[in-house]
């Protein structure tokens, strides 16, 4: 089932015909009532009119996380402050926060795109959906909130946080979808571990995750211990927050983009330079449909690539490869480019490790060190020193095999690593500090 057959089957040239038109609006709009992106567009030479066809974008110039904290905080709506009836923002951690707001239209639009995105992940109006994303200034809570309800299934509004409760009401209220990170996720099989509740004994039957980077043998992870099917969902907040894209539960391979309302891009984020479909670089989306906070050109700086092959699911919407790391995240140690996605993609393949890491990033003298904290088993961990020893020197080996960095492995005892209720912290890189 399709939730909006109408668009999420669209032929490609019907498709983007209404994209080009939509562009065209917007960046009329834009220019006309931002006068930041007018003077970047005067700067750069181009004006709406030259926007002919699709490929025109790439006359108009980038916009940054940069570019919003210096027009902090209304400095980028296109409406005046009486039209916006939400206002959210990022939370701020590496710099200002970023403020975006919607209109009441913008609303109706994203309730809609993540209505499309849970039927997609095979939810339905009968739906129970446990939403354990945060509410509040994070787009998640309230983003999935809405969708669900335009869905018309059952929301618990729970929000993330004392996880023996959270089982309790998925066990008694029969939920059949759950809404979080997937670092929470595995936090919950774990506790349900501690409380003896068996998954079998909930009615789970999906999960959607998004938030933050995952891979694969993380999805396997979250699968085996939660027996449920494990769908990824994309968005940020700058764009509109979750809903920009998801994957559909008959293939889980790659994620659809909702390109009636954003046009997506992949360059080279090194050079800028546009890549062929196909080809893995930075993605870039511009907004075609929103009011109060549209962006053109916004460098989202996560890795991915655009898959055009055809699914089984009946959407023509193009695919997202599932984004596998963030240039925000990545660490160059010694001069190699190491995101926590390949450690936590070795230490998944090796049996008897926890999905529980801690990557320390140090520098003695001149050389830059890594340390990998991991969780193990009891059962591992209460073994003889010499099986810990080939563990430890595995986990190395498979790394070093890997990335070309050496790195320190630790194994620690069950519980020892912080979990988190919603994005997980992964790297303390004591460099910066």
């Amino acid at each position: 089932m399709i939730y909006n057959e109408e668009y999420e089957t669209m032929p490609r040239q019907a498709l983007e015909a209404l994209q080009l038109k939509r562009l065209q609006k917007q960046i009329a709009r834009v220019y006309a009532t931002v006068p930041y992106y007018a003077g970047k567009m005067d700067e750069a030479g181009v004006t709406p009119a030259d926007i002919k066809t699709l490929a025109d974008i790439q006359k108009l110039p980038f916009t940054t996380k940069e570019d919003l904290r210096k027009n902090y905080p209304f400095g980028l709506f296109t409406v005046p402050m009486e039209e916006v009836v939400r206002i959210h923002a990022s939370s701020g951690t590496t710099g200002q926060p970023t403020v975006v707001g919607y209109t009441k239209k913008d609303i109706k639009m994203w309730a809609e795109l993540m209505a499309r995105s849970l039927n997609a992940a095979g939810a339905h109006a009968k739906d129970t959906i446990h939403n354990a994303y945060g509410y509040g200034l994070f787009t998640g809570g309230l983003g999935a909130h809405y969708g669900a309800e335009e869905l018309g299934a059952t929301v618990v509004p729970i929000s993330g946080g004392n996880s023996k409760r959270q089982i309790m009401l998925m066990k008694d209220f029969k939920s059949t979808v759950l809404l979080c990170t997937p670092s929470y996720a595995l936090n919950l099989a774990e506790t349900m571990v501690d409380m003896g509740v068996d998954p079998k004994d909930l009615a789970l039957k999906v999960g959607v995750f998004g938030a933050e980077p995952w891979s694969e043998n993380m999805r396997e992870e979250i699968q085996a211990k939660l027996g449920i099917k494990a769908i990824d969902i994309y968005g940020l907040s700058e764009i509109i927050g979750p809903g920009v894209a998801v994957e559909c539960i008959e293939e889980q391979k790659g994620l659809h983009i909702m390109e009636d309302h954003f046009l997506a891009e992949i360059v080279d984020p090194d050079t800028f330079a546009p890549l062929a479909l196909g080809e893995k670089g930075e993605l870039v989306f511009t907004t075609l449909t929103k009011e109060a906070f549209p962006v053109i050109r916004y460098r989202t700086k996560d890795f991915s690539r655009i898959i055009t092959t055809p699914c089984s699911c009946g959407r023509s919407f193009y695919k997202m490869e599932k984004v596998t790391g963030r240039s925000d995240d990545m660490m160059i140690i010694r001069g190699v480019n190491v995101f926590p996605s390949q450690i936590e993609h070795v230490l998944m393949s090796i049996e008897g490790v926890e999905p529980h890491y801690l990557i320390i990033v140090d520098r003695k003298g001149n050389l830059d060190t890594l340390e990998v904290q991991v969780e193990v088993s009891e059962a591992i961990f209460s073994d003889e020193i010499k099986q810990l020893e080939n563990l430890t020197k595995r986990i190395q080996t498979e790394i070093k095999d890997l990335l070309g960095v050496s790195c320190k492995a630790t194994l620690v005892e069950p519980k020892t690593i912080q979990r988190s209720e919603g994005k997980a912290q992964r790297v303390i890189d004591k460099r910066k500090i």
